[in-house]
């Protein structure tokens, strides 16, 4: 187990490099410099670039997920790492574990529903349903690794789910517009946006939690964190990530060619 466990976080880690890569690149590279293009620069650069970057993109996001799905059954499953000593499987955990993988659906939904076009409520909205979840891993006997490494595959499924249901299926839409030449759908680039964009959000307190698992600096007993009330700096923890990427964003908005 613990040689199986070595090659899938290798893996993880390679593929997660791919992914993450190519979502940085998309976002703070490649959006800024697509904008400056007129039409028939378009027609040659995006048929050939965007099909080999998203081939890497969305192949890196499946196993990313599937990776990173293998190392949870061993470590934390398997292991027995999912849950402090004082707590035991039962209805509350399992439900968690379900909230976890299926929580992305009410995501979806809520990003499909009217609510979007007010970004600042659908954020609030979010970021209150995630604080919830995040209460309900502590309150049901999760350890503070476990909470973390189940909020971030909560965040890696809407990722991935986001690459493969919505950004790929716009994605190819928009290609095959631009190279025959036509104005691609506005609502394809619209959703393809502002998933990537989600992702990016949720991307850097991904890579938190799968680093941050393993020190206990932040489980409590610093910084005014106890054992109990450690969540909270977690969420705070987001917050901050969240705060980063919006620095990111504007830095990149600012920065120009030669």
């Amino acid at each position: 187990m613990d040689g199986l466990e070595a090659i899938f976080r290798w893996i993880h880690i390679f593929v997660g490099i791919l992914w993450i890569g190519h979502l940085y690149f998309f976002n703070f590279v490649n959006g800024q410099m697509a904008a400056k293009l007129d039409a028939a620069a378009k027609k040659q650069v995006v048929p050939e670039l965007m099909p080999r970057a998203l081939f890497w993109f969305r192949w890196g996001a499946a196993w990313t997920w599937v990776t990173g799905v293998m190392l949870l059954l061993l470590v934390y499953y398997h292991g027995g790492q999912a849950l402090d000593s004082q707590a035991s499987w039962g209805t509350g955990p399992i439900v968690m574990v379900a909230v976890t993988f299926l929580g992305v659906f009410l995501y979806d939904a809520l990003w499909n529903s009217n609510l979007k076009s007010n970004v600042r409520a659908a954020v609030i909205v979010s970021f209150a349903l995630l604080a919830v979840t995040v209460y309900f891993f502590v309150d049901v006997g999760f350890s503070y690794r476990s909470t973390l490494i189940h909020t971030g595959a909560l965040f890696g499924s809407a990722m991935a789910f986001n690459v493969w249901y919505r950004i790929w299926p716009a994605q190819q839409r928009i290609i095959t517009a631009v190279k025959k030449g036509k104005a691609p759908d506005a609502a394809d680039p619209a959703l393809a946006g502002l998933r990537s964009k989600h992702n990016t959000y949720m991307s850097l307190p991904l890579v938190w939690a799968m680093i941050g698992q393993h020190t206990t600096y932040f489980a409590g007993g610093n910084l005014g964190l106890t054992a109990d009330t450690y969540w909270i700096g977690w969420l705070a923890i987001i917050a901050l990530g969240w705060h980063i990427i919006f620095q990111c964003y504007k830095r990149a908005a600012k920065l120009e060619g030669f």
